[in-house]
């Protein structure tokens, strides 16, 4: 997250955003700058953090005035599994870019996880976080 301020309701104390998170949306994908990346594949893993004023949903308990989270988890799961990048940056990109223009949120917060990436040291996990917001 790049301390970005997301602009919330007119009357909420803190005028800040509420948030919709979703973690672990896990597929096998082709990304990577490698031959053998692009062609026997390997596990990410996608956190998002969606902002958006829950207020009409939490007050009409209407599905339609959210984000539907099944949805967005399928929107997801067939980016990671679809076109590869070389990048897990521009896999990021393409992830949030597809969630503004599909579900009613102001800002999407972005985790791409790439834990079995090719280093040759012991590690835990590589991931790139972005946030992106409409203009």
């Amino acid at each position: 997250m790049n301390g970005v301020p997301v602009p919330g309701r007119p009357g909420s104390p803190s005028g800040l955003l509420d948030t919709v998170v979703l973690t672990g949306i896990t597929t096998k994908g082709y990304h990577g700058v490698f031959d053998h990346e692009r062609r026997n594949g390997q596990p990410f893993a996608v956190d998002l953090v969606l902002h958006l004023d829950l207020q009409p949903a939490g007050t009409s308990d209407d599905l339609a005035r959210t984000a539907h989270y099944g949805e967005l988890a399928e929107l997801v799961h067939g980016i990671i599994g679809g076109k590869p990048f070389d990048l897990i940056e521009a896999l990021a990109e393409t992830i949030a870019s597809a969630v503004l223009a599909a579900f009613p949120v102001a800002a999407v917060d972005v985790t791409v996880h790439k834990p079995k990436a090719p280093i040759e040291v012991p590690f835990g996990d590589v991931a790139v976080t972005l946030r992106r917001s409409r203009a």
